[in-house]
């Protein structure tokens, strides 16, 4: 085996089963994995700098094949189902065996880096890429060590990373089809096959946190931007696709702390990540000026078109993937904090599209209803956005972001109440970024610039001394005015012509709310469940 690159006296493939590679190199620098992507006709370089490379057969995660361990450290612990899907040690040893098997007398790309800002918390990474630009993926989204820290850093967990290979017979090892993620807490392990995606290691590293920190650390783990003002005041953003969270969280009068992935200790917030990997369906400088500048040398562009005859990327083109993407380091946004790190939170904001027009553009939240609300994920999708979708579609995602939770949600939900009990002057607020007025197609979307006024009044502490009403049917403090925004559109129901109408349709909003938390009810207190919608029955 030749190798080459900066690495440890100490570092070795040789344990993990790779001693038969042709050549290995080891954390070579951004332009060495770019030059090694050119040469062998994996990516070209965009007008500014960047490398854009297509992903293949996968363009995003595939959850259906993503499988967990179960042995006897998480037969017990983790939330099996369709979401944490079970596989034998026995099986992940033969698929293992495989893979390394096919990596015999091939190049790979070997990174050592880290997750989590907080030296506390730091967890030591090592990954092993087929392709360098699945290396250079990993040099912008880890955190990246020292020269003086890779001297002597020893990993902890392992991603090993084959997207050539795939699984020949996949029924006989537990699989579906010839791609897998699987993911092994015993042995501290991420095996990817079959897929180029890289998301599939970003988020394994995610997953893999929001084991460790919450059950091991009391730590919340958390899917959610983050950033800080001035006078230090630190501010957490949850939503799902389509809400606005990394619109509403880039704020050029405040540093980001990160756009995704965080912890909450006691003291801090800590990013888990050291880059960021942005959609840039439709992006513009206009629309989106940070990520948009953020697209230079040591980028990486997945799955993007070209204007014909050039190299400027048409953002335009989802003749790919609607899923483009776009990876760099954090240090490519001006008004980065590093370290990432920042004090508690002084308000979380919960960001959903309603397009039911139902809920408040702004409410306060108590702490059962945090609980219920962070456990329910909820926003809707609007009629176009998905192929079949007519009307406005309820869409619940756990913690906002129930793809990646290896334990059960209440359990990330009763740590967030008890990190609101230690920390009681955290305010926790629900806005709708969606419609008012009546549903999508008859209401009209609450303006941007009404958003972020709520948005900076609530930073700014200037909501609390205003007058709050709870909302009829789900309870949520509502405020009656609001610097910069119109009173009206504060009170949803207001805005709707037809009262009686907004009532029915609040009441069945209500229920399908109800309906979700159904699956989560019996392991869920008191406090959480206090705080359901009421909807009233008429006899």
């Amino acid at each position: 085996m030749t190798e080459h690159g900066f690495k440890s006296p100490t570092a070795t493939l040789e344990s993990i089963g790779l001693s038969k590679v042709r050549t290995a190199y080891w954390n070579l620098p951004p332009a060495e994995l770019v030059q090694h992507s050119l040469d062998k006709g994996m990516g070209r370089l965009t007008d500014a700098g960047a490398l854009a490379v297509n992903t293949g057969k996968f363009t995003g995660r595939s959850p259906k094949d993503k499988f967990t361990v179960k042995d006897t450290l998480t037969e017990n612990t983790v939330d099996w189902g369709d979401i944490n899907i079970p596989i034998s040690p026995e099986n992940f040893d033969n698929i293992y065996a495989a893979v390394t098997s096919y990596l015999d007398g091939k190049e790979v790309y070997v990174r050592d880096a880290y997750a989590c800002a907080d030296p506390k918390h730091r967890l030591n990474i090592r990954v092993v890429n087929e392709y360098p630009w699945a290396n250079l993926f990993c040099y912008d989204l880890f955190l990246r060590p020292t020269a003086q820290e890779l001297e002597t850093q020893q990993p902890e967990w392992l991603i090993l990373q084959a997207p050539g290979y795939e699984a020949p017979n996949p029924a006989e090892w537990g699989l579906r089809q010839g791609n897998f993620t699987v993911v092994n807490f015993t042995k501290k392990i991420i095996l990817i096959g079959g897929s180029a995606y890289t998301g599939e290691m970003k988020k394994g590293i995610f997953g893999v946190l929001n084991f460790i920190l919450p059950h091991y650390k009391n730590v919340l783990s958390m899917h959610c931007s983050a950033n800080e003002g001035v006078n230090g005041d630190v501010a957490l953003f949850f939503g799902l696709s389509g809400t606005g969270k990394t619109t509403l969280s880039a704020d050029p009068n405040r540093q980001l702390i990160g756009d995704d992935e965080h912890g909450w200790d006691s003291g801090s917030i800590f990013n888990f990540e050291g880059g960021c990997y942005a959609k840039c369906i439709d992006l513009s400088e206009e629309k989106e000026p940070q990520i948009f500048k953020a697209i230079k040398p040591n980028a990486l562009v997945e799955n993007v078109g070209f204007f014909e005859g050039t190299n400027t990327i048409d953002f335009a083109d989802a003749s790919i993937t609607e899923n483009t993407r776009v990876a760099y380091p954090i240090s490519h946004i001006d008004n980065a904090k590093e370290p990432s790190i920042g004090g508690n939170p002084k308000n979380i904001f919960f960001l959903t599209c309603d397009a039911y027009g139902i809920l408040p553009p702004i409410s306060r939240l108590n702490r059962g209803q945090a609980m219920y609300h962070f456990i329910s994920g909820y926003t809707a999708k609007v009629a176009g956005t998905e192929v079949g979708v007519t009307e406005p579609q309820a869409t619940f995602s756990a913690c906002f972001g129930k793809a990646f939770l290896p334990l059960h949600p209440t359990q990330y939900a009763e740590l967030l109440g008890n990190k609101l009990d230690q920390h009681p002057d955290v305010n926790v607020w629900l806005i709708n970024t969606g419609w008012s007025g009546g549903p999508y197609g008859v209401g009209s979307r609450t303006k941007l610039s009404f958003t972020r006024a709520m948005i900076t009044a609530a930073m700014n502490g200037e909501l609390q001394d205003v007058s709050f009403v709870p909302h009829s049917v789900f309870g949520v403090d509502v405020p009656q005015s609001c610097p910069n925004v119109p009173d009206l559109i504060l009170n949803p129901r207001d805005t709707w012509n037809d009262k009686d109408l907004y009532d029915k349709k609040a009441a069945e909003l209500a229920q399908l709310f109800i309906k979700n938390f159904e699956k989560y009810a019996d392991k869920a207190n008191a406090d959480i469940l206090s705080a359901a919608p009421k909807v009233v029955v008429n006899a």
